[in-house]
């Protein structure tokens, strides 16, 4: 006889969330929880290598409003090493990795983020299953269980 399955007690997350980089200077962004991807990608672009203290860091911009490059935001971070990723549309490429906290749902925590040029995708951060494994459930179908981010109101024209 089978068991019905019983899910463990995790919090739920929707497919995507709000999220804070707090190391980064980073408020809040609008990430794509993807469980089909198993690293975390950051849209970050002119990524710099330099030395401090003898151990390699990167220094990079990062524009956490989609759709927006109003909003420009400078971060420096440790780098763990150069990874190679394969991107959804198959291509290959070698991307810095950090390490950083991640703020979701009141929790923090950190996780490995690659650094990649996300213009031509729709999230400027993808959350991958190694960032959510253990901690969260993702209900597919629902997002912003952390609440969504009040629009700013258009001022009224006369």
């Amino acid at each position: 006889m089978n068991q019905p399955f019983e899910p463990p007690a995790l919090p739920l997350i929707g497919w995507r969330e709000w999220i804070a980089l707090p190391e980064l200077g980073v408020t809040r962004i609008k990430a794509k929880v993807d469980t089909g991807a198993r690293s975390s990608s950051l849209h970050a672009w002119e990524i710099e290598e330099f030395l401090r203290d003898g151990a390699p860091w990167v220094r990079f911009v990062v524009h956490p409003l989609q759709r927006s490059v109003e909003k420009t935001i400078r971060a420096e971070a440790k780098l763990l090493e150069y990874r190679p990723v394969r991107s959804s549309t198959g291509h290959q490429s070698l991307r810095p990795v950090i390490v950083t906290p991640i703020k979701l749902l009141g929790r923090v925590w950190s996780i490995e983020l690659t650094l990649a040029g996300r213009d031509e995708m729709g999230f400027r951060m993808l959350l991958g299953r190694e960032a959510v494994r253990g901690r969260f459930l993702v209900h597919p179908g629902a997002s912003y269980f952390g609440g969504k981010l009040k629009k700013r109101k258009k001022p009224k024209s006369e």
